[in-house]
């Protein structure tokens, strides 16, 4: 795809994404009448009308009367509440659900009507948005990532998705490349320790940290930290981190901990619901006295009683769930933190408050949502019982409002696009990257990506342009392969921004590159939104151009399944190759295109 098609496809998007304001604008005004209405402000519930017009609350109060010619919805004494806020998940094709539109469909169904997203690159944060606004959706606050050298987060990561940062200096930088994405905000991974089952990863400095800090905040970006021992917890209220976004599990806290936290002003997002032992629904352990699951459960232990001890403290307690790893699905994991922040002491008033007006403000957002107040965003949920009383209450979901639009339950309102596991194909062009741009992108205006093994121990990779013998340019990509079986370097090659809109190449025959290398095998990949299809090639120091029809790939099987090959929702382009433990490898690419 070329660039001008980029910005085609990108004015398109954003063009649906408008044209959805505009139907909001124009909608007359919506009053739900007869509610229980816990408005997340501090005040006792009561019953109420709370009435919206063009995306807002217009009014809201025991006394409002519904205008006349607005849309009524009576709520027959059902609970109405602020849309819930979840400030920490990972929209990742690991999770549950595992394609954007489902996940988007699951947080409504849930009463969840703003999440931050953790999991993306950067690259991806501007076509992302753009096909979240052809969706009935949630809003979605991209956050960008930074961790250490072989550090968590960075540890099956290249730096186009995690930036890696051990100084002061390297983290000012970092902070100033991701600001050009425009991020919601920053992720820092900052604490090794591994829950004590695994070896550890490095851990950020405080120096780094508070540089890190500092830097974000010139940009009015909020900081929020993979922190989950005592003592980095008192480093991350040093630093000025704004929101820890893990539970201090390793200890009690103490009562320094405690002091310093409550003194920087931050918020407290435990994530409960990741570090459940059982979590709803699982089979118990075979063994519930194994090292393994003891160990699990004192440290859960630790995690509900320091979520208290803080929040008897004074420190704010937002909710976070970390969904999208694994047991803990979107939406209803929402639900389930809300429980066990009860479980762990909190009044369900105050839970609801946690997951609403505080998560808000954790985000600085509490102008715009996070209460149902005059003038603040009409994002509010109508569940059965009284759920400020019984917390397993919200599960009860009747209906759900985004912006005074009813997108979940009667009446509601979701968009086609919901039902497509991607955004519309482009049209797939001839050449992907000749290696001639001198600003380091392809020839699609995409960024490449280092492709390597994942882990603490990783293969050590080298990929750059350089200068071809003859004139003209190429990629070279050298690597010392780590020290395990499955060691592995290559590059991906997006063919479109942050591989999020797919291309169709089904107007061509396969895939044609110029290669040499140190003998091979290399594996040559195709990533589709649907599965992988890989091929294998061979290259000496001699330069050779290879011709790959689509019908020489064959389907890597996930989770049971080998897709079928169709080229219409291709993502990326891969050379990589495999090598023993701690030896070397070397190849060269030129004029990657599809013929």
């Amino acid at each position: 795809m070329t660039s001008r098609s980029a910005r085609i496809l990108l004015g398109g998007l954003c063009a649906a994404a408008l044209s959805t304001s505009i139907a909001v604008a124009q909608t007359r005004p919506l009053a739900v009448v007869n509610a229980e209405i816990f408005d997340a402000t501090g005040s006792t519930p009561y019953r109420g009308t709370l009435v919206a017009k063009d995306g807002r609350i217009l009014e809201v109060g025991p006394k409002v009367k519904a205008p006349k010619g607005a849309t009524i919805v009576d709520a027959k004494g059902a609970a109405l509440i602020p849309g819930l806020f979840d400030v920490h998940t990972h929209w990742t094709p690991a999770g549950a659900p595992a394609i954007v539109p489902k996940i988007a469909d699951a947080y409504l169904a849930s009463g969840v009507t703003t999440v931050n997203d953790f999991h993306q690159q950067p690259e991806s944060f501007a076509p992302r948005r753009a096909w979240l606004g052809t969706l009935t959706a949630p809003h979605v606050n991209f956050v960008a990532r930074m961790s250490t050298p072989g550090g968590h987060g960075a540890d099956w990561a290249d730096q186009a998705t995690t930036r890696w940062v051990d100084t002061p200096e390297s983290a000012r930088l970092a902070v100033e490349e991701i600001a050009a994405y425009k991020p919601d905000a920053i992720k820092a991974f900052t604490d090794g320790w591994r829950y004590g089952s695994a070896p550890d990863n490095t851990s950020m400095d405080a120096w780094t940290l508070k540089a890190l800090t500092e830097a974000a905040h010139k940009h009015n970006l909020k900081v929020l930290t993979h922190t989950v021992t005592v003592e980095r917890g008192k480093v991350a209220a040093a630093s000025g981190v704004d929101v820890i976004a893990h539970s201090l599990q390793d200890e009690p806290l103490d009562a320094e901990a405690v002091a310093a936290i409550k003194a920087s002003g931050l918020f407290y997002a435990p994530t409960l619901a990741v570090y459940e032992p059982v979590k709803p629904g699982a089979r118990p352990p075979a063994d519930p006295d194994s090292p393994r699951n003891v160990q699990a459960r004192r440290k859960f232990g630790y995690a509900l009683t320091n979520a208290k001890v803080l929040f008897d403290a004074g420190v704010p307690v937002a909710l976070g769930t970390d969904a999208g790893m694994p047991g803990t699905p979107h939406g209803p994991s929402t639900l389930r933190e809300l429980e066990l922040l009860v479980q762990a002491g909190l009044t369900p008033a105050q839970a609801l408050v946690a997951g609403t007006a505080t998560s808000a403000r954790a985000m600085n957002l509490l102008a715009d949502r996070g209460t149902l107040e005059v003038g603040k965003r009409a994002d509010f949920v109508l569940v059965s019982g009284k759920p400020w009383e019984t917390i397993s209450d919200v599960r009860r979901t009747e209906r759900v409002f985004l912006d005074g639009q009813a997108v979940f339950g009667p009446g509601a309102v979701r968009a086609p696009a919901n039902d497509k596991p991607t955004p519309p194909a482009v049209k797939a062009v001839a050449l992907i990257d000749d290696f001639e741009r001198a600003d380091g992108r392809t020839s699609l205006d995409t960024l490449r990506l280092d492709d390597f093994d994942g882990g603490r121990d990783r293969s050590l990779e080298v990929s750059q342009v350089i200068e071809r013998e003859g004139g003209g340019k190429v990629l070279s990509v050298g690597a010392r392969m780590a020290t395990k079986d499955d060691a592995s370097a290559g590059v991906l090659l997006p063919l479109t921004r942050g591989s999020v809109v797919p291309a169709d190449a089904t107007a061509f025959k396969g895939l044609r590159f110029a290669v040499r290398g140190d003998g091979g095998p290399y594996v040559v990949t195709l990533v589709g939104a649907a599965g992988r299809w890989t091929t294998k090639v061979e290259a000496g120091p001699q330069w050779k151009t290879v011709e790959l029809p689509f019908t020489a790939f064959k389907p890597v099987a996930a989770r049971g399944e080998a897709p079928a090959f169709t080229g219409t929702d291709l993502l990326q382009v891969g050379v990589e190759g495999e090598r023993a433990a701690g030896t070397k490898l070397w190849f060269e690419l030129d004029d990657v295109a599809f013929y």
